[in-house]
């Protein structure tokens, strides 16, 4: 069964702005999900909603079998969520903060539990720190901390790494693959490409309220993705040949390179019609490059394909 399951859930305000359309969702245990979507696609207010934190206008979700509605506090106990802000007491320490996360869910203490939590994120020198006194991306994974205090199944994280330094957005990359591998379901929301396709093993995307598709993340790429040849000539040309214009190539400013996109799944590619042209008009190649399709890549023609 999975650990989270969302059916036709809707969200309308009051005001008439609808965030959420008839969404429906099975996350399973022990998986990372990367939710995309453009500013105001509904990503936050979805979380919200599983979290407890707003009420939707329609549908159900159950965390662990247990609807967030009719048995809140039990589905709830096996959420931790690490929001965008940094919200957090700067007076008090680092553990004393994380003991009163878990106290708040009513769970025995456990400094051998919060102590190893604070060696996995890297904290636990930092114990007896004040909040004040730490940095910025010190004090994210804090809120990691707080919300992992509890030990719950699943950790929310809303735009994990916005704002920190690239080292520090790999080493909080390593952090969630651990969290995966050690049995917690994890799903975040981001802004960064590269953190969704370097880390999810499913990717949802989310437009205008609607949930367009969710797709392992292999899968997508293969499905949507493309290729991209070029081809570096010995000399440049000045323009471009009809017959190689027609076959889609496209030639750089400089002249030296062409460029042709071939779709990976079709049958045929294409690329030995356009080696034959090449020949027939004399045009000498020095070198070759593939590029495979990224997410973003993926991620702007599925958008482009919906407006």
């Amino acid at each position: 069964m999975p650990i989270i399951e969302v059916r036709n859930l809707s969200k309308t305000y009051a005001g008439g702005t609808t965030a959420l359309s008839d969404v429906s969702l099975d996350i399973h245990e022990s998986e990372i999900l990367a939710l995309l979507g453009p500013n105001g696609a509904g990503k936050t207010t979805f979380i919200s909603i599983v979290c407890g934190l707003v009420t939707p206008s329609g549908g159900e979700v159950r965390v662990g079998g247990h609807d967030i509605v009719r048995d809140y506090r039990a589905a709830r106990s096996l959420i931790g969520l690490v929001p965008q802000e940094i919200s957090i007491e700067m007076f008090e320490t680092v553990m004393n903060t994380v003991r009163f996360s878990r106290g708040l869910y009513g769970r025995k203490p456990d400094d051998a539990y919060l102590e190893k939590l604070l060696r996995d994120l890297s904290l636990y020198d930092k114990r007896d720190a004040r909040l004040m006194e730490l940095s910025g991306g010190m004090k994210r994974r804090v809120l990691i901390a707080k919300a992992l205090s509890h030990q719950p199944r699943v950790l929310f994280l809303d735009e994990p790494t916005a704002g920190v330094d690239v080292n520090l957005r790999r080493d909080t990359w390593a952090v969630v693959r651990r969290l995966r591998d050690q049995g917690v379901t994890v799903i975040l929301t981001t802004h960064y490409l590269e953190e969704a396709e370097e880390m999810a093993d499913r990717i949802g995307i989310i437009d205008k309220g609607r949930l367009m598709l969710v797709r392992d993340k292999r899968d997508l790429m293969h499905e949507f993705g493309r290729k991209r040849l070029v081809v570096e000539l010995v000399e440049p040309l000045i323009t471009l040949p009809a017959d190689l214009r027609e076959l889609g190539l496209v030639l750089s400013e400089d002249g030296q390179h062409l460029s042709y996109e071939y779709d990976t799944r079709a049958d045929r590619s294409g690329i030995a019609r356009l080696f034959a042209t090449l020949a027939r008009h004399g045009i000498a190649v020095r070198d070759l490059e593939t590029r495979e399709s990224s997410l973003e890549d993926v991620f702007l023609r599925l958008l482009g394909e919906a407006a």
